[in-house]
């Protein structure tokens, strides 16, 4: 269970709260309820996602359960550390689509004393750790991974399999693109699709000896 640290006013250091998991998994859902809370409780609180992610709005953090709050659209990490100055809590959504210095900028934050809140996909859908979020996981004090559930088989999904014929790392997508998926179910999907890719020739005829016309 994750327990939201207290506020110690001697020591004017932050911290950082990752939440990954795969596709409908609540990552969203999760991020924009802790933010709120801290709307709630009066902080001065800033959401920013990539300006890639269009999916449901252009501005809005958007769950997939159409919980939303508004955020800033921006192009790189670089733009949260200037654009959250003077903030109590920062939450960020899809950083795994953000470039390696998100890294040290959630760092910088917590170090100023800022609340951050980081929400990802911790694997891209080849099952690969997802770009700056092993890091982010590594240096946060709290890492909470959550789960969706398996398509397939009912069970704990955390992979994000990709239905889509597109090899592209950054692929944006909705459930028409993606679906969860448990190990076994994610497994046999992908060994599925590696059968199917296989080029299967026909053995070349033999080659007919030359005649004597031809001799």
């Amino acid at each position: 269970m994750f327990l939201e640290n207290t506020v110690n006013h001697e020591e004017q250091f932050g911290w950082i709260e990752v939440i990954c998991g795969s596709m409908f998994s609540g990552k969203t859902e999760e991020l924009i309820r802790r933010l709120k809370r801290a709307k709630f409780a009066k902080q001065n609180v800033e959401i920013f996602k990539p300006a890639i992610d269009t999916r449901y709005d252009e501005e809005m953090v958007v769950s997939h359960d159409s919980n939303e709050i508004r955020s800033t659209p921006v192009p790189s990490a670089a733009n949260i550390r200037i654009l959250a100055d003077g903030c109590d809590v920062v939450g960020i959504d899809e950083a795994q689509f953000f470039d390696d210095e998100i890294v040290s900028v959630c760092n910088d934050l917590a170090n100023r004393g800022v609340r951050v809140i980081v929400a990802g996909l911790d694997m891209d859908f080849k099952g690969n750790p997802f770009g700056p979020m092993p890091n982010l996981m590594a240096t946060a004090e709290y890492v909470t991974k959550v789960h969706a559930v398996c398509t397939r088989t009912g069970n704990l999904a955390q992979f994000s399999y990709r239905k889509a014929i597109n090899e592209d790392l950054v692929f944006l997508g909705e459930n028409e693109e993606y679906e969860p998926l448990s190990r076994a179910a994610y497994y046999k999907a992908m060994l599925d699709q590696k059968v199917k890719k296989l080029d299967v020739q026909e053995p070349q005829e033999l080659k007919s000896k030359p005649t004597e016309e031809n001799a």
